[in-house]
């Protein structure tokens, strides 16, 4: 029977006889003596076998990586010479007693799970062998943070604000807006579909019709959208919903629960309250809805000083409805040559991928003066040069960028460009945590390609109540955490009366038959004694991502699919016996693409 686990023995169990089970790390042999690293999840334990005792030595001899074994032997103080202060485990190793193979690996690895340092392997190989893969010292630890993180978050909110998890649909009706839904058929009522949640939303609310007021969930979801590294498939979100309670109260919980998670799996004490910024402060000074404050170059708006400019690029921004805004950049006329801003750099093509035409630029010197094209510089009066140095605060040695045209496409610019300079210049301290909520966005956003509005949360958020006459252009009572520069969580006040919910859904070009279709029953509910209610929901893979100073919600789940929503362990998705589809009442219009030469010739 295993009496510790290798990574918990310390000099306190000296003397002791210890029986551990694991995976062999390392095996080195000293002639005379073979040393094995023991490793199980906890960590790793030295071991020595001695030829005098015939059996165990023997066994140690054959023993190699990811060998699975039992080991019992004595706890020792290491000899003075070999005490290794990097390992918790290394003012001792287990003399060893008894060795016995459990099992022995009888194909050459895909590669070495215990990597020396600085030694990488392909993500591909890794996803393909996951298991090998989480059994490496630095997916372990993730996954422990994973399981440190909900734990905490369970703790606080059962045990201290009277939470109760309820557990909500996994098969539901898909309804619109959102993402894609995945989809699954029902083989008992042909020609129907369920949908996997993209949240439990819906569910929450009606939990809180029901009198649960104070719900969570550790929730899966699923959406069938394009990937990025910090997107899923299939997600895990803490989900959260509770009645009777205003933003300020809601905020002010949720302030007290990312504390408590900080401060128990990392021993942080983060300071409250967080900081907040509104929608329109956020995307005026930064350019975005999810602002990292770790550094400055904040954007500064200078369309005021180019209304009547003779520089054509930006007076003719302006006066086709656009905007000009600086991007001042502290030391960057050392940091940053004219190639790279120019066409074919690669800030220029950072530019260009946001949207912009072109990227313009001036570079301050000593003494106010200024350097520049010549359109540019001639068209700037010593008075639009001095306002211009105060807005941005740039002086002798920094950089501006401009962006010019559409306010969406100059914001995107340039806070893409913020980012990529700020990591560039060294300007980002990773050992840093600033939060701050994101609150009063627009309740819609208007959707070109479909030519109406959408919300630009969900359309079940509750407006701002002095908005109400006009719902269209209504600020919502919405809010967002975001943690140095990502979002890992959003939510807002519910609409919880027929009325105001029939006005969204119009807004959003809901028919009143529509509306009754997908979401009928919810304004029904509505008419039982609906408290008044909010949320919000953290993407958990995101937060753990972030406390784990990993780069991608892959490293901190389990068993993650790819950036083609692909499982190269299970080589999922895949065809499926064409009896299964028949049963289903199901056929695919699927065509594979020809190859390109056969195309060609066609």
């Amino acid at each position: 029977m295993r009496t510790h686990y290798c990574g918990q023995l310390r000099a306190e169990h000296i003397g002791k006889t210890a029986t551990l089970y694991g995976w062999v790390d390392r095996r080195r042999d000293h002639g005379g003596v073979i040393f094995v690293d023991l490793r199980d999840r906890t960590g790793v334990v030295q071991v020595a076998s001695n030829p005098d005792i015939a059996a165990a030595y023997e066994a140690a001899d054959a023993l190699r990586s990811e060998y699975v074994v039992k080991i019992v032997g004595t706890v020792n103080r290491r000899p003075d010479e070999s005490l290794n202060p990097k390992l918790p485990t290394g003012e001792i190793e287990i003399a060893a007693e008894q060795i016995e193979v459990l099992n022995a690996v009888s194909r050459q690895l895909p590669f070495q799970v215990s990597a020396l340092e600085g030694e990488t392997v392909r993500e591909e190989l890794r996803l393909k062998y996951r298991y090998l893969d989480l059994r490496r010292s630095r997916m372990q630890q993730n996954l422990r943070t994973r399981h440190e993180v909900v734990k905490a978050i369970r703790r606080f909110l059962e045990d201290q604000e009277g939470f109760m998890e309820v557990e909500t649909p996994i098969l539901t009706r898909s309804t619109p807006e959102g993402a894609r839904d995945y989809l699954v058929p029902s083989r008992v009522n042909p020609g129907e579909w369920f949908a996997l949640p993209q949240s439990p939303q819906l569910f929450k609310q009606l939990l809180m019709v029901a009198g649960c007021d104070r719900y969570y969930q550790i929730a899966r979801c699923f959406r069938d959208e394009d990937l990025r590294a910090d997107r899923q498939p299939e997600f895990t979100q803490l989900d959260m919903e509770m009645s009777f309670l205003n933003q300020e109260e809601i905020l002010d919980l949720n302030e007290r629960l990312v504390c408590h998670i900080f401060k128990t799996v990392k021993g942080i004490d983060l300071p409250r309250p967080f900081p907040r910024l509104t929608y329109a402060e956020s995307m005026d000074r930064y350019g975005c809805d999810r602002p990292d404050t770790r550094y400055g170059m904040e954007l500064a708006d200078c369309s005021d000083l180019f209304v009547e400019s003779g520089f054509k690029v930006f007076s003719g921004s302006i006066k086709a409805g656009g905007i000009v805004k600086a991007l001042p950049i502290p030391g960057g006329n050392d940091a940053v040559s004219n190639v790279r801003i120019k066409p074919g750099g690669d800030l220029f093509k950072e530019a260009t991928d946001a949207g912009a035409k072109g990227l313009a630029f001036i570079r301050v010197r000593e003494g106010g003066e200024i350097d520049t094209i010549g359109a540019l510089k001639d068209s700037m009066t010593p008075e639009v040069v001095a306002t211009l140095l105060e807005r941005t605060g740039a002086k002798g040695g920094d950089l501006i960028l401009f962006g010019a045209g559409p306010a969406a496409i100059v914001n995107k610019t340039l806070d893409r460009l913020r980012q990529v300079v700020a990591r560039q210049l060294s300007m980002v301290n990773d050992e840093q945590l600033n939060l701050l909520w994101i609150v009063d966005f627009p309740m819609f956003e208007y959707n070109a390609d479909e030519k109406r509005l959408e919300a630009l949360h969900h359309p079940f958020t509750a407006p701002n109540p002095e908005d109400l006459a006009d719902i269209p252009n209504a600020r919502a009572q919405a809010y967002d955490l975001v943690l140095n520069g990502t979002e890992v969580g959003g939510g807002s006040l519910r609409i919880y009366q027929r009325q105001i919910q029939e006005q969204v859904f119009a807004a959003i070009g809901l028919s009143e038959t529509e509306a009754r279709d997908k979401f009928g029953f919810l304004m029904d509910a509505f008419e039982f004694g609906t408290p008044p209610h909010g949320g919000i929901a953290y993407g958990l893979d995101r937060l753990v991502m972030l406390m784990a100073n990993e780069d991608s919600i892959r490293d901190t789940i389990a068993f993650p699919k790819t950036q083609q929503a692909r499982c190269l362990l299970t080589d999922a998705p895949a065809g499926v016996d064409p009896k299964q589809l028949k049963e289903l009442e199901v056929a695919s219009t699927y065509q594979p693409k020809k190859p390109e030469a056969d195309a060609a010739t066609a």
